[in-house]
């Protein structure tokens, strides 16, 4: 402004000093694209650090946009649910975890703001919720997938779930007890009599409950005895469906005379109806199967409705406490695995016939029920190197 007495021109500071930008740094990309940014007054070392981190990562060819990280994180965990399994009951899985775990912590929050400190943040608001130790892994697994997917689209340099600070929750280890034979029976007794055969298919054939509700007259081959589960019913989006076992995997099951009797009961009592559902997802093309297991109405209910109403009202039925935990319906694949190695069926077949594509998992989930080798052993040695005689002195001599 004007000095009013000299006449002089002098500058004065304003409000507005020290706020613009004054240093403009520019570059060229990988790919070939002239870039900038701006940084404000008194900010010249952090505007010349960039320039040489950005030039440093285009000749090493770690270059990061630096822009490319403030997608939300909603938004691109959307986009990369959009890659995983092309099931439609796993992508649900997927996004309802989004949805419940994720979303509601990290939400609008840029990708490259997911530090190990917001992790540590996350872990902590999970275990304030009391989820189990399993879920948390699964989470976890879940988070760690979406930001390894982060890094390969270069949008962050690391992931931060693989920070050392970081301490991955542990899974929940529940030993399995099985049922005896006598809690199997009641409740069965404690069901209408025309899902009882629900039992027979859980307990005899190891049958989870999708394949059980599932299950045609035309799987059920006498003539081979096995029983081909190649199909479950499942809830997609609010609708029935068909659907492949789970895994895509399709086997076959020895077929014991007693299911083959209480499926021929079943059958005279509870003629089969032929449903009509959509194949995989609500919408995509319908096919045609018997099913063995309908209500009065010769309509077929999913596993939540089986749970709520006829499993649950079993267990009142025949007055046996309830726990969530051990008493659903998947309890009869457990007494059918330790119903199979107590009678010495290999882990190798149990896998095959419970439809595990991993036998290490059958093996981990029951091997305290394989029957002790112990015995055998010590027979096998004696056998060949000769009993042992204990003496009067404690020693034993061969």
């Amino acid at each position: 402004m004007r000095d009013e007495l000299t006449g002089e021109t002098r500058r004065e500071r304003t409000d507005l000093h020290g706020t613009g930008l004054r240093y403009k740094v520019r570059y060229i990309d990988p790919e070939g694209r002239e870039r900038s940014k701006s940084f404000p007054d008194r900010r010249k070392k952090a505007a010349e650090d960039f320039l040489g981190e950005m030039e440093s990562g285009v000749r090493a060819g770690t270059y990061l946009d630096p822009d490319a990280g403030k997608l939300p994180f909603r938004e691109y965990a959307e986009s990369w649910v959009k890659g995983q399994s092309s099931d439609a009951s796993s992508r649900q899985s997927i996004e309802s975890r989004l949805r419940s775990q994720l979303y509601p912590f990290f939400d609008r929050r840029p990708v490259d703001a997911v530090g190990p400190a917001r992790v540590r943040d996350w872990l902590a608001w999970l275990e304030e919720r009391r989820l189990d130790g399993t879920y948390r892994a699964v989470l976890f697994d879940t988070l760690s997938s979406i930001m390894n997917a982060a890094v390969e689209d270069k949008l962050i340099r690391d992931n931060p779930c693989q920070a050392r600070s970081i301490k991955k929750p542990r899974r929940s280890s529940r030993r399995v007890v099985p049922w005896p034979v006598e809690r199997v029976r009641a409740v069965q007794e404690g069901l209408a009599e025309r899902w009882r055969l629900a039992v027979d298919l859980g307990a005899g054939l190891g049958l989870r409950q999708g394949e059980v509700l599932g299950l045609s007259p035309g799987d059920v081959d006498a003539v081979e005895s096995v029983v081909h589960v190649v199909r479950q019913l499942r809830i997609i989006r609010g609708q029935l469906v068909f659907a492949p076992p789970k895994g895509g995997k399709s086997r076959s099951v020895p077929l014991p005379d007693r299911v083959r009797g209480a499926v021929a009961t079943h059958r005279r009592a509870f003629p089969p109806v032929r449903v009509r559902l959509p194949w995989l997802e609500p919408g995509g093309r319908t096919v045609e199967v018997e099913l063995l297991l309908t209500n009065e109405r010769g309509a077929p209910h999913s596993g939540d409705h089986f749970n709520k109403v006829m499993w649950r009202g079993a267990f009142r039925t025949a007055e046996l406490a309830y726990e969530p935990r051990t008493d659903g319906m998947h309890a009869l694949r457990h007494f059918y695995a330790s119903t199979l190695l107590a009678g010495g069926v290999s882990i190798k077949e149990v896998a095959e016939y419970l439809g595990h594509t991993d036998p290490g998992f059958t093996l981990r989930t029951y091997t305290h029920l394989v029957p002790s080798s112990h015995a055998r052993a010590r027979q096998a040695v004696d056998a060949l190197l000769g009993a042992a005689v204990h003496t009067s002195d404690g020693l034993t001599t061969a």
